[in-house]
Protein backbone atom coordinates (compact mmCIF):
# COMPACT_ATOMS: atom_id res chain seq x y z
CA UNK A 1 0.00 0.00 0.00
CA UNK A 2 2.54 2.42 1.20
CA UNK A 3 3.78 1.77 -2.58
CA UNK A 4 0.53 3.80 -3.76
CA UNK A 5 1.85 7.14 -1.75
CA UNK A 6 5.65 6.61 -2.26
CA UNK A 7 5.70 4.70 -5.90
CA UNK A 8 9.47 5.62 -6.28
CA UNK A 9 10.39 6.10 -2.93
CA UNK A 10 9.00 3.24 -0.48
CA UNK A 11 12.01 1.55 0.17
CA UNK A 12 13.20 4.46 2.43
CA UNK A 13 9.98 4.33 4.56
CA UNK A 14 9.92 0.37 4.97
CA UNK A 15 13.38 0.65 6.47
CA UNK A 16 13.17 3.39 8.69
CA UNK A 17 13.89 3.06 12.69
CA UNK A 18 11.55 2.09 15.26
CA UNK A 19 8.58 2.64 12.47
CA UNK A 20 9.39 1.13 9.07
CA UNK A 21 8.27 -2.49 9.56
CA UNK A 22 5.00 -0.47 10.70
CA UNK A 23 4.99 1.34 7.56
CA UNK A 24 3.30 -0.32 4.87
CA UNK A 25 0.44 -1.22 7.66
CA UNK A 26 0.44 2.39 8.25
CA UNK A 27 -0.33 3.28 4.75
CA UNK A 28 -3.36 1.16 4.86
CA UNK A 29 -4.80 2.39 7.94
CA UNK A 30 -4.69 5.87 6.76
CA UNK A 31 -6.57 4.51 3.75
CA UNK A 32 -8.92 3.11 5.96
CA UNK A 33 -9.66 5.87 7.90
CA UNK A 34 -10.76 7.84 4.81
CA UNK A 35 -7.08 10.21 4.23
CA UNK A 36 -6.85 11.33 1.20
CA UNK A 37 -3.57 10.43 -1.37
CA UNK A 38 -2.22 13.78 -0.63
CA UNK A 39 -3.20 14.16 2.90
CA UNK A 40 -2.20 10.05 3.73
CA UNK A 41 1.10 10.85 2.05
CA UNK A 42 1.75 13.74 3.95
CA UNK A 43 1.38 11.96 7.88
CA UNK A 44 4.06 9.31 6.08
CA UNK A 45 6.42 11.81 5.79
CA UNK A 46 5.44 12.91 9.65
CA UNK A 47 5.86 9.64 10.70
CA UNK A 48 9.31 9.57 9.05
CA UNK A 49 10.56 12.49 11.23
CA UNK A 50 8.58 11.09 14.09
CA UNK A 51 11.30 7.97 13.88
CA UNK A 52 14.27 10.35 13.35
CA UNK A 53 13.34 12.11 16.50
CA UNK A 54 12.84 8.58 18.33
CA UNK A 55 16.39 7.07 16.73
CA UNK A 56 17.72 10.56 18.13
CA UNK A 57 16.45 9.20 21.99
CA UNK A 58 18.14 5.75 21.84
CA UNK A 59 14.64 3.88 20.66
CA UNK A 60 15.73 1.75 18.35
CA UNK A 61 13.00 -1.31 18.28
CA UNK A 62 9.31 -0.78 18.13
CA UNK A 63 9.27 -2.94 21.42
CA UNK A 64 11.04 -0.66 23.30
CA UNK A 65 8.31 2.32 22.35
CA UNK A 66 6.32 2.97 24.76
CA UNK A 67 3.47 5.58 25.53
CA UNK A 68 6.20 8.25 27.24
CA UNK A 69 8.27 8.44 24.44
CA UNK A 70 5.34 9.27 22.12
CA UNK A 71 4.10 11.80 24.84
CA UNK A 72 8.14 13.02 24.82
CA UNK A 73 7.60 13.57 21.20
CA UNK A 74 4.36 15.22 20.58
CA UNK A 75 5.71 17.64 23.03
CA UNK A 76 8.64 18.30 21.23
CA UNK A 77 6.92 18.79 17.84
CA UNK A 78 4.22 21.18 19.87
CA UNK A 79 7.53 23.63 20.85
CA UNK A 80 9.17 22.93 17.42
CA UNK A 81 6.85 22.65 14.69
CA UNK A 82 3.27 23.12 16.15
CA UNK A 83 1.72 22.88 12.68
CA UNK A 84 3.05 19.54 12.23
CA UNK A 85 1.76 17.94 15.95
CA UNK A 86 -1.12 16.64 14.85
CA UNK A 87 0.42 14.70 12.76
CA UNK A 88 2.12 12.97 16.04
CA UNK A 89 -1.39 12.59 17.44
CA UNK A 90 -2.32 10.43 14.48
CA UNK A 91 0.15 8.14 14.81
CA UNK A 92 -0.19 7.89 18.26
CA UNK A 93 -3.88 6.39 17.49
CA UNK A 94 -2.79 3.90 14.71
CA UNK A 95 -0.24 2.82 17.69
CA UNK A 96 -2.84 2.48 20.40
CA UNK A 97 -5.68 1.44 18.21
CA UNK A 98 -3.51 -1.53 16.75
CA UNK A 99 -1.69 -2.82 19.83
CA UNK A 100 1.57 -1.85 18.78
CA UNK A 101 2.09 0.57 21.85
CA UNK A 102 0.14 0.00 25.07
CA UNK A 103 -2.08 2.99 26.13
CA UNK A 104 -1.51 5.21 28.51
CA UNK A 105 -3.48 3.78 31.90
CA UNK A 106 -6.04 6.58 33.05
CA UNK A 107 -4.01 9.48 34.65
CA UNK A 108 -4.49 10.02 37.90
CA UNK A 109 -5.50 13.37 39.98
CA UNK A 110 -2.51 14.89 39.87
CA UNK A 111 -2.94 17.80 42.63
CA UNK A 112 -5.91 18.41 45.21
CA UNK A 113 -8.31 20.07 43.34
CA UNK A 114 -7.87 17.26 40.15
CA UNK A 115 -8.67 14.91 43.39
CA UNK A 116 -12.54 16.48 44.31
CA UNK A 117 -13.56 17.25 40.36
CA UNK A 118 -12.50 13.91 39.73
CA UNK A 119 -14.77 12.27 42.45
CA UNK A 120 -17.38 15.14 41.76
CA UNK A 121 -17.92 13.62 37.87
CA UNK A 122 -17.15 10.22 39.50
CA UNK A 123 -20.42 10.85 41.46
CA UNK A 124 -22.11 12.20 38.74
CA UNK A 125 -21.46 8.91 36.44
CA UNK A 126 -21.87 6.38 38.88
CA UNK A 127 -24.39 7.85 40.74
CA UNK A 128 -26.72 10.36 38.68
CA UNK A 129 -26.36 8.76 35.81
CA UNK A 130 -25.31 12.00 33.37
CA UNK A 131 -24.32 11.48 29.94
CA UNK A 132 -20.68 11.87 29.70
CA UNK A 133 -21.21 15.59 27.54
CA UNK A 134 -22.62 16.48 31.26
CA UNK A 135 -20.37 15.05 33.56
CA UNK A 136 -17.49 17.00 31.14
CA UNK A 137 -18.89 20.39 31.19
CA UNK A 138 -19.89 20.01 35.42
CA UNK A 139 -16.64 19.14 35.82
CA UNK A 140 -15.21 21.95 33.75
CA UNK A 141 -16.79 24.36 35.68
CA UNK A 142 -16.26 22.93 39.03
CA UNK A 143 -12.41 22.85 38.26
CA UNK A 144 -13.02 26.48 36.82
CA UNK A 145 -14.34 27.42 40.52
CA UNK A 146 -11.49 25.73 42.24
CA UNK A 147 -8.97 27.59 39.64
CA UNK A 148 -10.65 31.00 40.33
CA UNK A 149 -10.48 30.10 44.45
CA UNK A 150 -7.04 29.44 44.29
CA UNK A 151 -7.86 26.50 45.70
CA UNK A 152 -3.51 24.90 44.97
CA UNK A 153 -1.81 27.87 47.09
CA UNK A 154 -4.88 27.71 49.87
CA UNK A 155 -5.91 24.06 50.73
CA UNK A 156 -8.46 25.11 53.52
CA UNK A 157 -9.76 27.69 51.63
CA UNK A 158 -12.95 25.02 51.07
CA UNK A 159 -13.79 24.73 54.37
CA UNK A 160 -13.87 28.44 54.94
CA UNK A 161 -15.84 29.16 52.19
CA UNK A 162 -18.21 32.13 52.33
CA UNK A 163 -21.23 33.39 50.56
CA UNK A 164 -18.91 36.04 48.94
CA UNK A 165 -16.80 33.94 47.40
CA UNK A 166 -19.46 32.56 45.30
CA UNK A 167 -20.92 35.56 44.66
CA UNK A 168 -17.38 36.76 43.15
CA UNK A 169 -17.28 33.42 41.22
CA UNK A 170 -20.38 34.44 39.41
CA UNK A 171 -19.31 38.12 39.13
CA UNK A 172 -16.63 36.81 37.69
CA UNK A 173 -18.52 34.10 34.87
CA UNK A 174 -20.54 37.52 34.20
CA UNK A 175 -18.28 39.39 32.93
CA UNK A 176 -18.70 36.68 29.44
CA UNK A 177 -21.86 35.15 29.77
CA UNK A 178 -25.30 36.86 30.02
CA UNK A 179 -28.45 36.58 32.24
CA UNK A 180 -29.69 33.31 30.52
CA UNK A 181 -25.98 32.09 29.91
CA UNK A 182 -25.71 32.20 33.54
CA UNK A 183 -28.47 29.78 34.76
CA UNK A 184 -26.19 26.70 33.80
CA UNK A 185 -23.44 27.49 35.48
CA UNK A 186 -24.85 28.53 38.69
CA UNK A 187 -26.76 25.13 38.96
CA UNK A 188 -23.18 23.19 38.26
CA UNK A 189 -21.96 25.22 41.06
CA UNK A 190 -25.19 24.38 43.62
CA UNK A 191 -24.82 21.05 42.40
CA UNK A 192 -20.73 20.86 43.17
CA UNK A 193 -21.31 22.72 46.21
CA UNK A 194 -23.87 20.11 47.20
CA UNK A 195 -21.44 17.34 46.70
CA UNK A 196 -18.91 18.77 49.00
CA UNK A 197 -21.06 19.45 51.52
CA UNK A 198 -21.90 15.66 51.94
CA UNK A 199 -18.21 14.84 51.97
CA UNK A 200 -17.65 17.61 54.63
CA UNK A 201 -15.51 19.83 52.57
CA UNK A 202 -17.27 22.55 52.28
CA UNK A 203 -20.18 24.07 55.26
CA UNK A 204 -23.99 22.89 54.57
CA UNK A 205 -26.57 24.85 52.95
CA UNK A 206 -24.14 27.44 50.81
CA UNK A 207 -26.37 25.83 47.21
CA UNK A 208 -29.14 27.12 49.21
CA UNK A 209 -27.84 30.52 49.41
CA UNK A 210 -26.97 31.50 45.57
CA UNK A 211 -29.16 34.04 43.78
CA UNK A 212 -29.86 33.45 39.85
CA UNK A 213 -30.10 36.01 37.73
CA UNK A 214 -33.44 36.82 37.11
CA UNK A 215 -35.27 35.31 33.98
CA UNK A 216 -38.63 35.09 32.76
CA UNK A 217 -40.77 32.30 31.31
CA UNK A 218 -40.82 32.64 27.60
CA UNK A 219 -39.23 35.64 27.52
CA UNK A 220 -37.68 35.20 24.33
CA UNK A 221 -39.81 34.25 20.99
CA UNK A 222 -38.41 30.64 19.56
CA UNK A 223 -35.67 30.84 16.50
CA UNK A 224 -37.74 30.21 13.40
CA UNK A 225 -37.56 31.12 9.84
CA UNK A 226 -40.45 31.33 7.06
CA UNK A 227 -41.36 28.39 5.64
CA UNK A 228 -40.53 29.40 2.24
CA UNK A 229 -37.08 30.77 3.48
CA UNK A 230 -36.52 26.48 4.64
CA UNK A 231 -37.65 25.04 1.24
CA UNK A 232 -35.25 27.32 -0.90
CA UNK A 233 -32.23 26.57 1.68
CA UNK A 234 -33.10 22.51 1.12
CA UNK A 235 -33.43 23.09 -2.78
CA UNK A 236 -30.37 25.22 -2.13
CA UNK A 237 -27.93 22.01 -1.68
CA UNK A 238 -25.85 20.89 -4.71
CA UNK A 239 -26.96 17.14 -4.81
CA UNK A 240 -23.39 16.78 -6.87
CA UNK A 241 -21.51 16.26 -4.70
CA UNK A 242 -21.13 13.51 -2.52
CA UNK A 243 -21.47 16.46 0.73
CA UNK A 244 -24.22 17.57 -0.97
CA UNK A 245 -26.04 14.04 -1.06
CA UNK A 246 -25.46 13.50 2.36
CA UNK A 247 -26.15 17.03 3.56
CA UNK A 248 -29.84 16.94 1.52
CA UNK A 249 -30.77 13.44 3.17
CA UNK A 250 -29.92 15.06 6.55
CA UNK A 251 -31.69 18.45 5.91
CA UNK A 252 -34.64 16.46 4.31
CA UNK A 253 -35.58 14.28 7.72
CA UNK A 254 -35.63 17.74 9.93
CA UNK A 255 -37.68 19.69 7.58
CA UNK A 256 -39.67 16.50 6.99
CA UNK A 257 -40.27 15.67 10.68
CA UNK A 258 -38.73 18.55 12.99
CA UNK A 259 -35.89 16.22 14.16
CA UNK A 260 -32.95 17.56 16.32
CA UNK A 261 -29.12 17.32 15.18
CA UNK A 262 -28.32 14.84 17.61
CA UNK A 263 -31.41 12.80 16.32
CA UNK A 264 -30.31 13.10 13.09
CA UNK A 265 -26.83 11.68 13.76
CA UNK A 266 -28.03 9.03 15.88
CA UNK A 267 -29.87 7.36 12.83
CA UNK A 268 -28.79 4.17 12.29
CA UNK A 269 -29.14 1.82 9.28
CA UNK A 270 -31.58 -0.64 11.81
CA UNK A 271 -33.85 2.78 11.97
CA UNK A 272 -35.03 2.53 8.35
CA UNK A 273 -37.65 -0.28 8.01
CA UNK A 274 -38.34 0.21 3.92
CA UNK A 275 -41.04 -2.58 3.68
CA UNK A 276 -43.31 -0.98 6.32
CA UNK A 277 -42.56 2.44 5.28
CA UNK A 278 -41.77 3.50 9.03
CA UNK A 279 -38.53 4.88 9.95
CA UNK A 280 -37.94 4.59 14.05
CA UNK A 281 -36.54 7.72 15.58
CA UNK A 282 -34.64 7.23 19.05
CA UNK A 283 -35.00 10.94 20.99
CA UNK A 284 -31.30 11.56 22.64
CA UNK A 285 -32.62 14.13 24.70
CA UNK A 286 -35.88 13.02 26.11
CA UNK A 287 -35.41 9.21 25.04
CA UNK A 288 -38.85 8.96 23.64
CA UNK A 289 -39.16 6.66 20.57
CA UNK A 290 -40.75 7.69 17.57
CA UNK A 291 -42.36 5.82 15.14
CA UNK A 292 -43.17 7.85 11.72
CA UNK A 293 -44.39 7.07 7.76
CA UNK A 294 -41.34 7.14 5.83
CA UNK A 295 -41.74 9.68 3.24
CA UNK A 296 -40.53 9.19 -0.45
CA UNK A 297 -39.18 12.40 -0.67
CA UNK A 298 -36.99 11.28 2.69
CA UNK A 299 -36.50 7.50 0.82
CA UNK A 300 -35.29 8.55 -1.87
CA UNK A 301 -32.45 11.49 -0.53
CA UNK A 302 -31.34 8.38 1.89
CA UNK A 303 -31.51 5.78 -1.14
CA UNK A 304 -29.56 8.51 -3.20
CA UNK A 305 -26.73 9.16 -0.54
CA UNK A 306 -26.42 5.41 0.77
CA UNK A 307 -26.13 4.20 -3.25
CA UNK A 308 -23.85 6.84 -4.21
CA UNK A 309 -21.52 7.80 -1.62
CA UNK A 310 -18.87 5.31 -0.34
CA UNK A 311 -18.70 3.82 3.09
CA UNK A 312 -15.70 3.65 4.95
CA UNK A 313 -15.86 0.89 8.03
CA UNK A 314 -18.45 -0.91 9.72
CA UNK A 315 -20.68 2.03 11.24
CA UNK A 316 -24.24 1.24 11.57
CA UNK A 317 -24.55 4.96 11.73
CA UNK A 318 -26.27 6.62 8.53
CA UNK A 319 -24.93 9.73 8.29
CA UNK A 320 -20.46 9.38 8.69
CA UNK A 321 -17.58 11.74 8.00
CA UNK A 322 -16.42 12.14 4.56
CA UNK A 323 -13.41 13.47 5.76
CA UNK A 324 -10.80 11.81 7.56
CA UNK A 325 -10.44 10.38 10.02
CA UNK A 326 -13.63 8.26 8.62
CA UNK A 327 -16.46 7.82 11.09
CA UNK A 328 -20.26 8.93 12.36
CA UNK A 329 -20.93 12.32 12.22
CA UNK A 330 -21.55 14.06 14.78
CA UNK A 331 -24.29 16.98 15.93
CA UNK A 332 -21.39 19.83 15.39
CA UNK A 333 -21.00 18.43 12.11
CA UNK A 334 -24.84 18.81 11.26
CA UNK A 335 -24.46 22.73 12.78
CA UNK A 336 -21.29 23.08 10.58
CA UNK A 337 -22.72 22.02 7.32
CA UNK A 338 -26.58 24.23 7.86
CA UNK A 339 -23.54 27.31 8.22
CA UNK A 340 -21.89 26.17 5.03
CA UNK A 341 -24.99 25.68 2.70
CA UNK A 342 -26.81 28.88 4.57
CA UNK A 343 -23.86 31.03 3.46
CA UNK A 344 -23.40 29.37 0.11
CA UNK A 345 -27.43 30.02 -0.14
CA UNK A 346 -27.52 33.86 -0.27
CA UNK A 347 -30.56 33.64 1.60
CA UNK A 348 -32.00 35.97 4.57
CA UNK A 349 -30.45 33.20 7.61
CA UNK A 350 -29.59 35.16 10.42
CA UNK A 351 -28.98 31.98 12.67
CA UNK A 352 -25.94 30.10 13.00
CA UNK A 353 -27.97 26.89 14.62
CA UNK A 354 -29.95 24.56 12.54
CA UNK A 355 -32.24 24.05 15.55
CA UNK A 356 -33.67 26.70 13.86
CA UNK A 357 -35.27 24.52 11.38
CA UNK A 358 -37.24 22.82 14.56
CA UNK A 359 -39.27 25.70 15.14
CA UNK A 360 -39.83 26.92 11.63
CA UNK A 361 -41.32 23.41 11.15
CA UNK A 362 -43.47 23.24 14.56
CA UNK A 363 -44.56 26.84 12.95
CA UNK A 364 -45.55 25.60 9.57
CA UNK A 365 -47.31 22.87 10.78
CA UNK A 366 -49.43 25.41 13.32
CA UNK A 367 -50.41 27.67 10.31
CA UNK A 368 -52.01 24.32 8.53
CA UNK A 369 -53.73 24.16 11.45
CA UNK A 370 -52.63 21.21 12.84
CA UNK A 371 -53.78 20.44 16.39
CA UNK A 372 -50.65 21.68 19.19
CA UNK A 373 -51.38 17.75 20.57
CA UNK A 374 -50.26 16.38 17.05
CA UNK A 375 -47.26 18.60 16.79
CA UNK A 376 -46.33 17.71 20.52
CA UNK A 377 -46.43 14.22 19.66
CA UNK A 378 -44.63 14.82 16.02
CA UNK A 379 -42.07 16.58 18.21
CA UNK A 380 -41.55 14.31 21.05
CA UNK A 381 -42.57 17.03 23.69
CA UNK A 382 -43.07 15.22 26.87
CA UNK A 383 -44.84 18.66 28.14
CA UNK A 384 -47.72 20.53 26.54
CA UNK A 385 -45.97 23.74 27.29
CA UNK A 386 -43.58 23.01 25.28
CA UNK A 387 -45.54 22.97 22.33
CA UNK A 388 -47.90 26.25 23.06
CA UNK A 389 -44.39 28.13 23.05
CA UNK A 390 -44.79 27.95 18.99
CA UNK A 391 -48.52 29.76 19.13
CA UNK A 392 -46.33 32.73 20.10
CA UNK A 393 -44.66 32.94 16.54
CA UNK A 394 -47.94 32.92 15.13
CA UNK A 395 -48.17 36.49 15.10
CA UNK A 396 -50.29 36.77 11.80
CA UNK A 397 -53.20 34.08 13.56
CA UNK A 398 -53.17 36.14 16.78
CA UNK A 399 -54.19 39.14 15.23
CA UNK A 400 -57.27 37.71 14.07
CA UNK A 401 -58.43 37.12 17.50
CA UNK A 402 -57.84 40.22 18.82
CA UNK A 403 -60.27 42.60 20.18
CA UNK A 404 -60.67 45.79 18.26
CA UNK A 405 -59.11 48.45 20.39
CA UNK A 406 -62.04 51.19 22.09
CA UNK A 407 -62.86 54.48 20.24
CA UNK A 408 -61.36 57.28 22.27
CA UNK A 409 -63.92 59.54 23.70
CA UNK A 410 -62.76 63.55 23.85
CA UNK A 411 -62.29 64.96 27.19
CA UNK A 412 -65.24 67.52 26.13
CA UNK A 413 -67.91 64.81 25.42
CA UNK A 414 -70.00 63.49 27.93
CA UNK A 415 -70.79 60.23 28.08
CA UNK A 416 -74.33 59.04 27.76
CA UNK A 417 -75.67 57.08 31.02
Amino acid sequence: MIAEFFPGGSQRYLSLPVLGPLMDRYAVWLHEQHYTWRSGRYELLMAGRVADYLEGRAVCRIEDLNHQHLDECHFWFRQKFPEEAGSVVVLMRFLYKDGYVDAPPPSLPSNPADVHVSAFMAHLDEVRGHAPSTIRRQGQIAAEFLMWLQFLDSPNRLSSLTINDLEGFIQHLSKRMGRVSLQKPIAILRNFLRFLAAEGTVPVGLDGMIESPRVYRQEQLPRSLPWPTVEAFLSSIDRKSNIGKRDYAMFALMTTYGLRACDVVALTLDDLHWREGQIHIRQTKTGKPLELPLTDEVGLAIQDYLKRVPRYGDHREIFLRLRAPAGPLKSTGVIEAFQAWSRRSGLAIPFKGAHCIRHSYALHLLRQGTPLKTIGDLLGHRSPESTTTYLRLATEDLRTVALPLPSPIPAFQEVPR
